[in-house]
């Protein structure tokens, strides 16, 4: 019996996640002096990698518990 994934939901995720602050960061590349989009595209890239980071830790706690079902 195989186990059913959910590759798609979280592969959605991390593409806005990590493409949010790429945009925002882009809209702002031209202009020499920071501006205020690059000042909330930084935050936004801050907020999304430790999203990434704290999602990172979940799948591998999950990870873990799964393989403790596995052994019992």
């Amino acid at each position: 019996m195989t186990r059913p994934t959910r590759k798609s939901p979280t592969t959605l995720a991390r593409m806005l996640i990590l493409g949010t602050p790429l945009l925002l960061l882009g809209a702002c590349a031209a202009p020499p002096p920071p501006c205020d989009a690059c000042a909330v595209a930084a935050r936004a890239e801050a907020t999304a990698n430790q999203a990434l980071s704290l999602a990172q830790q979940a799948m591998a706690r999950s990870s873990q518990m799964y393989q403790r079902t596995l052994v019992k």
